[in-house]
């Protein structure tokens, strides 16, 4: 199950790496390139409840084995894209095999282990997986960008793919028939959540874009609140809806993932500027920026390993707290390295402090967003609290990377603009977990702690 994180974590990070060279090849700006990033991250937050509630009803394996094979697909038809539109699709379809399969892997972890330390300590170890393959694709990014080309940071998936799906076919537990009166999944639910933050991203990021025809930009605006107004009516009104009644019941549930949006649009927002900066004002190549930001990649490991043991002491509303404050303080070092013109190197105490929010918050925010679930939720809520990360990740670098770089909204630095945004959307982040419960047990039932 973590080698499917790990290598989801590796094609992440190389991209990110990999944008200016691939906005060379197409002769495309960083406003543009977003698209590359957003278009990943909207389809999968948009379609990863209903993968979730997939593998709640027809079985773990069965949705594996779909989505790992998806996403390799697409990966293989991202490196062979030979345009930038065709690239773009393939990141869609990318996004939607990781959909698909990651919901159903981290349910799988999450009943494997009771509530309580067992299972935080499950959730960190798949943390730190991850964070490895946060390593390795920051030095892959490099190498493989300045010696083999960008087309090869997709094809790297594809080996991964080809190791996970016969590791599920015999290792997963075969899933249990499907009965006949079972529900049918909210397909229109999920179209509508998609095309949503699909619809606000295009009209965000084509604002920016100079000659934009004003209809384009409030159509696309008006139609992403069309959308969203929509999946809220079919949600009522489904039997069986993609967010079911009882999360809006469970308040911390609730408000862990609304922190999980704005946590991880501050943290995606930062990784984007780093990439920017570095290649593009400090005037390093893929493979120096990819060595300058491993101590990043090292202090992920570092922290998703140390933080299982605080949060059991701390509590994981402190948890949290503190990975918003260090994250808040990373986004103050980068517009402080923006706005002093200084070198890359100087960016490393803004990554260390990025490392610190994301094994801090993230880790916190997943344990809360879990907290109570039965063999019958547990991939909806596993589903909805990685759809938060994808959502807030994607709507955070649109609106603070789409608007801080767009020329026509504003004569000031893109970079201060953009870390201003995130740093507001971090305070309101802060503001919802203060009102969270100030300790949520972390025990497993009859254990005692000390």
């Amino acid at each position: 199950m973590s080698m499917l994180q790990f290598f989801i974590a590796v094609d992440v990070t190389v991209v990110n790496i990999a944008l200016p060279s691939i906005g060379a090849h197409f002769d495309l700006d960083g406003n543009a390139l977003t698209w590359v990033v957003v278009g990943y991250t909207v389809a999968g937050g948009g379609l990863l409840m209903l993968g979730g509630r997939l593998s709640d009803l027809l079985g773990r394996r069965r949705v594996l084995l779909f989505g790992t094979g998806l996403f390799g697909v697409a990966s293989l038809s991202a490196g062979l894209a030979p345009t930038f539109p065709l690239l773009v699709v393939a990141r869609l379809l990318q996004g939607a095999g990781e959909a698909v399969a990651l919901p159903a892997a981290m349910a799988t972890i999450v009943l494997m282990f009771p509530e309580g330390p067992r299972r935080s300590r499950a959730l960190s170890v798949w943390a730190a997986v991850a964070s490895c393959g946060l390593v390795l694709g920051f030095v892959l990014s490099g190498i493989v960008t300045a010696h083999l080309g960008w087309r090869w940071i997709f094809l790297l998936s594809v080996p991964f793919v080809l190791a996970v799906l016969p590791a599920v076919a015999f290792l997963v537990e075969r899933d249990r028939p499907v009965a006949a009166d079972a529900p049918r999944p909210d397909l229109r639910g999920a179209l509508l959540l998609t095309a949503c933050p699909l619809l606000f991203v295009f009209g965000v990021v084509e604002a920016g874009e100079p000659g934009t025809p004003a209809w384009v930009v409030l159509g696309s605006l008006a139609g992403a609140a069309a959308a969203g107004a929509g999946f809220a009516r079919v949600e009522a009104r489904s039997p069986d809806p993609l967010l079911p009644p009882r999360f809006f019941a469970h308040r911390t549930r609730l408000a862990a993932n609304l922190v999980t949006m704005l946590l991880s649009g501050g943290l995606s927002t930062s990784f984007l500027l780093f990439t920017f900066y570095l290649q593009d004002r400090s005037g390093i190549g893929p493979w120096g920026a990819g060595l300058t930001m491993l101590p990043l990649a090292v202090s992920l490991i570092v922290f998703s390993l140390l933080v299982p043991r605080l949060l059991a002491r701390w509590g994981a509303r402190a948890c949290v707290l503190a990975g918003i404050g260090f994250t808040l303080a990373a986004t103050v070092a980068v517009a402080a390295v923006a706005a002093l013109g200084a070198g890359g190197m100087t960016m490393i105490p803004a990554m260390v402090l990025i490392a610190a929010g994301m094994g801090f918050g993230i880790v916190g925010l997943q344990y809360l967003a879990v907290g109570g679930v039965t063999e019958d939720d547990a991939g909806a809520a596993s589903g909805i609290q990685r759809a938060a990360d994808q959502l807030g990740g994607a709507t955070g670098v649109a609106v603070c990377v789409g608007i801080g770089f767009a020329p026509s909204a504003h004569p000031f630095d893109p970079f201060l603009v953009a870390t201003l945004l995130a740093a507001l959307g971090l305070v309101a982040g802060a503001v919802v977990a203060w009102r969270m419960p100030a300790r949520v047990p972390v025990t497993d039932p009859g254990e005692r702690t000390g």
